[in-house]
């Protein structure tokens, strides 16, 4: 059932993508070079939106599944949680068509981020304890208040636990908005991050089919995308897919036990890139969200890889560092990730000691906003 049901998605997702391309273009939503032609590294208008074709694929598989088959709702996994998901996923969806037709402010794009990480946390998804890689646990289930029962099912605010939910969906939104700067790197991020979650959450320590078969859905939406969105691309994620797949890979991080080490690992290089560009830009008395052609995917592009070569070359890298979760425990995981945070050094010097040895190019910035 669960790899049945990443195939179908896969195929429904690929089905509506040139369905989602001509809605937008009839729309005239697309990245239109013209209005920065220094800031784009597409000579044609690409129509956005694509997003919305992973959310639809995900969302039909995922309900048709929990309504047909007791395989979702059968464990742990409540239909309150999918109800959570999907509302959640809706709002970003809706927030970030309406951000590509009229280009808000970062200060009105994250009203949408903010909705739908309270959206899913009200609906009972959340960390209430993190595991301590050296031994014990922190527990963040205290404390906590009890607001109403619907259908007997509790729903509370757990102070400390909800906060951190909300702090971690944010991170990961923004990780995968700001890493979506070249044809196919988050769709396929997304698809790889997707089917480590869903291993792991096969293994014994998990024991989470229910996460699993979310996980290869979303997995099987993003690979279906993807083969419209491989450079050059036919339409772009869009502000919507952006944060999109960011948020439900971090969603799926809780519901599989709080496994934040994990989507650490996956989104490694991406979250370490963005934690230096703002820093880099609060130090260069600058805005933190004004985008920049600073990131380590466009300055592979600079040092002389073409497109595909600096998305397969992240591809890998978040392949074995993902992998790597699977075969490792407690402290295990930080090493793996201070050791992945010296592959971000080592890979950042010496893409820039190759840019220094070329020529470099005249204008290789962002395709778009942050």
């Amino acid at each position: 059932m669960i790899l049945f049901a990443g195939i179908v998605a896969f195929a429904l997702a690929a089905g509506l993508t040139p369905l989602v391309r001509r809605w937008a273009l009839r729309r005239q939503v697309v990245d239109n070079a013209s209005l920065a032609p220094e800031r784009k590294i597409h000579p044609l208008p690409i129509p956005l939106g694509g997003g919305l074709a992973i959310f639809l694929a995900f969302t039909l598989v995922s309900w048709t599944v929990a309504l047909l088959t007791p395989d979702l709702f059968g464990g742990f996994f409540l239909p309150k949680y999918l109800v959570g998901i999907t509302v959640a996923g809706g709002i970003l969806i809706v927030g970030g068509y309406l951000d590509d037709r009229y280009h808000f402010t970062a200060r009105r794009q994250i009203v949408f981020p903010i909705l739908a990480a309270l959206g899913v946390i009200a609906c009972g998804i959340g960390v209430t304890y993190i595991t301590n890689p050296f031994g014990g646990t922190l527990d963040l289930s205290h404390p906590s208040w009890q607001l109403f029962t619907l259908g007997g099912q509790p729903y509370r605010i757990i102070l400390f636990a909800d906060l951190f939910a909300f702090l971690w969906l944010l991170a990961t939104t923004y990780t995968t908005k700001i890493l979506d700067g070249l044809d196919g790197l988050v769709a396929g991020v997304t698809t790889i991050g997707g089917i480590i979650i869903a291993v792991l959450s096969m293994t014994k320590e998990v024991t989470q089919p229910e996460t699993a078969l979310l996980a290869v859905i979303l997995a099987g939406a993003a690979a279906g995308f993807l083969v419209w969105n491989w450079h050059p691309a036919k339409i772009f994620l869009g502000e919507g897919g952006s944060t999109y797949t960011g948020f439900m890979l971090g969603t799926l991080a809780i519901i599989a036990g709080g496994k934040i080490a994990t989507a650490l690992l996956i989104l490694g290089i991406p979250a370490l890139d963005v934690a230096w560009a703002i820093l880099r830009r609060l130090t260069g008395k600058r805005k933190a969200t004004q985008a920049d052609r600073g990131h380590l995917h466009f300055r592979l592009l600079d040092a002389g890889l073409t497109v595909r070569q600096a998305v397969l070359l992240l591809y890998t890298v978040t392949a074995v560092f993902g992998s790597v979760t699977l075969v490792t425990r407690g402290e295990q995981k930080v090493y793996a990730l201070i050791a992945l945070a010296l592959v971000m050094v080592i890979l950042a010097t010496s893409v820039i000691l190759a840019y220094k040895k070329n020529s470099p190019r005249s204008t290789m910035p962002t395709r778009r906003k942050e």
